[in-house]
C-alpha cells in the first residue's frame, strides 16, 4: 500500500464494516449488519450490482439451483412477494431479483458502484482495517468483509497469438452487455463446462458455422426448465420456513428427493428406473439417486454408464458421440445442467474438434489452428472458467499481521478455519472461503449461513467490547486437514477438477470446498457454544477508536 495517495472516497470514511463486493453475498452482508445499525461501506468495481448475474450474461445463462431454493431466507415477506417464473432463473429475472432486494431494503446509499478494491491492510495498534481503492480512496474499518464470489475471476487461455486474432474475443464470465450478434458468422467456443453448456446451444441457431473446441467432456443432465408446475409455488410458499429447515439437513443443502439406498444393493431394473424418472424429472437430482454414488466407484459407474448411454441416444453421430462421452467420475467435477446441449452436435453447422491429444496450436488473425487444421473464425467465445474460490481474494492486495500477504499466507495453499476465518488476519471474514461448502450445492444458502453467522459473530464482540477475532493457527490447520480428510473419504478427488484449483496452472493442489452441508453447520454451531472455540479474542475498547489518515 506504500506509494498509493491518501484520499477519502467519500464524505464519510471510517466504518464498523468494510464489504468487498456487492453481488448476492454483499447484498446479503450489508442488510444484515445494516439492520443491526452497524455502520457499512460496500465497494463494487463493477457499474452495478449483482455479482455473478451482473457479469455473466452470455445466451442461456442460468442457476442451476431451483429458483425457488435460490433465492433469500431472511425475510418472509420478501419470500412470499418474489414469485419466480421459471424451475431455474435466467440471468435477468436473477439480476432483476437483486435489484429488487437492494430497492426494498434502501440498500443502494451504502454501496459505492465503479469502485475496485485494490489493497487492505491490518493497522495492529487501532484494530482496524486500511482498505483503498484503484482510484486512491482509503477508508478505514473495524471488520473487512470478503464477498468477492467464488466463481468471479475469469480465466484467459495462455495461447499463443490470442492478441492477434482480428475479430472479437468475449469470455462468458465477462459478457458485453449488450450482447453478441453471432447471426450468419463463424464462432469457435473453447471449453465445454458450465457456461459453454447453457450457450453453445444459442450461439448455434444463429452463427452460420459454430466450432466447439473441447478438451474434456463433461457430464451434463437435461434441466427440463420452464414454467414452475402448477401448485409448487404454493405449496412451498405455504409453509417455506418449514421447507427451508427440511432443506438444510440435506447433503448439498438443496430439494434432490434423497434415497440413502445402494446402488449395488438394487437390481439393475430397479437401478434402470431409478435414474431413468430422475432423468426425466431433471436437475442434481440423479446424485441423490443413491446414498453410495459419490462414495464407491462401482455404484458411480452404473450412473456414469446410464449418463454416457443417454449421450449415445441424443447424439446421432457415434464417432461425435464418443468424443462427448466423460470416462471421468460422474459428480467429482461440478455436473453441468443443460437444455438441447447434446442434440445441438446434431446440427449441419456445429462441428466438435477434440483438442485432448492435439492442443490449440496458435490463435492467428483469422481463427484458430490446432491438429494440422486451421479454422476461420469470425468470433471467439472463451468458456475457459475461473480461478475458483480463491482467485477473486489474492487479486487484492490483502496485508495482515506483521506486512503478511494473503498470497504469502496461501502460498503452499489456501486454508481457512470453517471457510470464515484465517489465521494472522483478525476481522478479516470470507464468505464462502475455503474450507467451506460453498460451491458443492446451493451457493446462496451457503451465503447466507455465513452471512448471519459473521453477523452474530460481530454482534458478539461488540456487546463484550472486543476488539478482535482471529482463528488460531492449531484451528486452521486442523480443519484444513479434516476438509481434506472428508474428501479422501469420497470420490471428490478422483478427477482433476477446479474444486482442486487443477484448472489454474500453478496453483497448489488442495481440495477446497468442504463436502456436506448439515455436518458443516454443526461445526459451526458448536464453534459458537463453546465461546468460539478456535477463534483467539483479543483487545478491547481502547482500540475500537478510529485511526487518522496520514
Amino acid at each position: 500500500m506504500a506509494g498509493m495517495q491518501r484520499r477519502p472516497v467519500s464524505d464519510d470514511r471510517v466504518f464498523d464494516a468494510v464489504i468487498v463486493g456487492a453481488g448476492l453475498a454483499g447484498v446479503c452482508m450489508l442488510h444484515q449488519l445494516r439492520r443491526r445499525g452497524f455502520s457499512v461501506r460496500v465497494f463494487e468495481a463493477g457499474s452495478g450490482i449483482g455479482g455473478t448475474w451482473f457479469w455473466n450474461r452470455y445466451p442461456g445463462a442460468s442457476c442451476d439451483a431451483p429458483s425457488i431454493e435460490y433465492s433469500y431466507q431472511f425475510s418472509e415477506q420478501l419470500q412470499q412477494e418474489w414469485d419466480w417464473s421459471k424451475r431455474y432463473a435466467t440471468q435477468p429475472e436473477l439480476l432483476r431479483y437483486i435489484n429488487h432486494v437492494a430497492d426494498r431494503f434502501d440498500l443502494r446509499p451504502d454501496i459505492q458502484l465503479d469502485t475496485r478494491v485494490a489493497a487492505a491492510a491490518f493497522d495492529e495498534a487501532a484494530a482496524r482495517w486500511s482498505i483503498e481503492t484503484d482510484d486512491g480512496g482509503w477508508v478505514s474499518a473495524h471488520y473487512c468483509i470478503m464477498a468477492t464470489g467464488v466463481l468471479s475471476s475469469p480465466i484467459t487461455p495462455d495461447i499463443n497469438g490470442l492478441d492477434t486474432f482480428a475479430g472479437a474475443v468475449h469470455h462468458t464470465g465477462r459478457w458485453p452487455h449488450e450482447g453478441v450478434d453471432f447471426n450468419g458468422l463463424r464462432v469457435g467456443v473453447i471449453g465445454t463446462g458450465s457456461s459453454a453448456v447453457q450457450s453453445i446451444p444459442h450461439i448455434a441457431r444463429d452463427a452460420a458455422h459454430l466450432y466447439v473446441f473441447q478438451r474434456t467432456p463433461n457430464y451434463s443432465v437435461p434441466a427440463h426448465n420452464g414454467p414452475l408446475a402448477p401448485g409448487v409455488r404454493e405449496r412451498i410458499k405455504a409453509d417455506y420456513r418449514g421447507f427451508r429447515e427440511r432443506v438444510k439437513q440435506t447433503f448439498f443443502g438443496m430439494d434432490l428427493d434423497y434415497n440413502e439406498a445402494s446402488a449395488l444393493a438394487a437390481t439393475p431394473e430397479e437401478r434402470a428406473r431409478q435414474y431413468e424418472a430422475r432423468w426425466a424429472h431433471g436437475g442434481f437430482t440423479i446424485l441423490a439417486a443413491y446414498g453410495d454414488l459419490l462414495l464407491d466407484q462401482k455404484a458411480n459407474d452404473t450412473a456414469a454408464e446410464f449418463v454416457r448411454a443417454k449421450i449415445r441416444e441424443q447424439v446421432r453421430d457415434p464417432a461425435v458421440a464418443e468424443k462427448l462421452m466423460p470416462r471421468s467420475v460422474l459428480g467429482c467435477k461440478r455436473l453441468c445442467i443443460d437444455t438441447d446441449y447434446y442434440e445441438t452436435y446434431n446440427r449441419p453447422n456445429v462441428t466438435l474438434v477434440d483438442i485432448s491429444e492435439a492442443p490449440i496450436e496458435a490463435i492467428t488473425p483469422d481463427g484458430i489452428s490446432t491438429g494440422g487444421e486451421d479454422y476461420n473464425l469470425d468470433i471467439i467465445v472463451l468458456a475457459t472458467g475461473f480461478d475458483a474460490i480463491t482467485g477473486a481474494l489474492l487479486k487484492i492486495d490483502i496485508r495482515g499481521r506483521n506486512g503478511v500477504t494473503l498470497r504469502e499466507k496461501w502460498a503452499a495453499g489456501p486454508r481457512a478455519y470453517l471457510g470464515l476465518a484465517i489465521a494472522g488476519f483478525p476481522n478479516l471474514f470470507t464468505i464462502n472461503g475455503p474450507g467451506s461448502p460453498s460451491v458443492l450445492g446451493n451457493n446462496l444458502q451457503h451465503i447466507e449461513q455465513h452471512v448471519n453467522w459473521i453477523t452474530e459473530s460481530i454482534e458478539y464482540l461488540h456487546e463484550r467490547d472486543v476488539a478482535c477475532i482471529e482463528a488460531s493457527v492449531e484451528a486452521e490447520n486442523e480443519w484444513a486437514e479434516h476438509v481434506n480428510d472428508v474428501a479422501a473419504a469420497t470420490l471428490f478427488n478422483a478427477c482433476n477438477s477446479w474444486y482442486r484449483g487443477a484448472n489454474v496452472p500453478g496453483k497448489p493442489r488442495l481440495f477446497m470446498p468442504y463436502i456436506g452441508l448439515p455436518p458443516y453447520v454443526r461445526k459451526c454451531e458448536a464453534v459458537v457454544a463453546a465461546d468460539y472455540e478456535g477463534f483467539v479474542l483479543s483487545g478491547g475498547a481502547e482500540q475500537h477508536a478510529a485511526i487518522t489518515p496520514s
